[in-house]
């Protein structure tokens, strides 16, 4: 237990900003695009961008290698029939300084990768990268 639901409450802050929710075997990956020197240390200002309106890149956390259980389960989770989500925000917090809420771009399916720890993953979406999380995504790819 421990993750949200459809209805439920959103944590605002996931330490790791990944989350293997087992009972209902989805990986949500939780992704802050611009990541502010104070908030996040230079191991964890990870390349997070899209790449158009349907692809994006994420790294993955530094330990995670393409052949550690939870890079196999990224590559291989089409064939091992477990889901991805991705969340994302444009920032950490908000302008009265709370945690800016998560917005949920949907499911995505591994199309590549490069690297190990961390690991470059080419994420395919479902749907279509709204326009505005285009425009400061792009921005933040910088």
């Amino acid at each position: 237990m421990g993750q949200s639901y459809v209805g439920g409450f959103m944590p605002g802050h996931f330490r790791e900003g990944v989350k293997w929710c087992e009972d209902i075997q989805t990986d949500a990956l939780l992704i802050t695009l611009e990541k502010d020197e104070k908030d996040f240390s230079p191991e964890t200002r990870y390349k997070d961008y899209a790449l158009n309106e349907s692809l994006f890149h994420w790294e993955s956390q530094n330990q995670t290698s393409e052949t550690s259980p939870t890079g196999v389960r990224y590559r291989t989770h089409k064939d091992k029939d477990t889901h991805v989500l991705l969340f994302v925000r444009r920032y950490k917090k908000t302008d009265i300084g709370g945690p800016q809420p998560w917005m949920l771009l949907g499911p995505a399916e591994y199309v590549e990768h490069k690297g190990s720890k961390p690991m470059g993953i080419v994420w395919k979406l479902r749907h279509e990268i709204p326009a505005d999380v285009w425009t400061y995504s792009a921005i933040a790819a910088g």
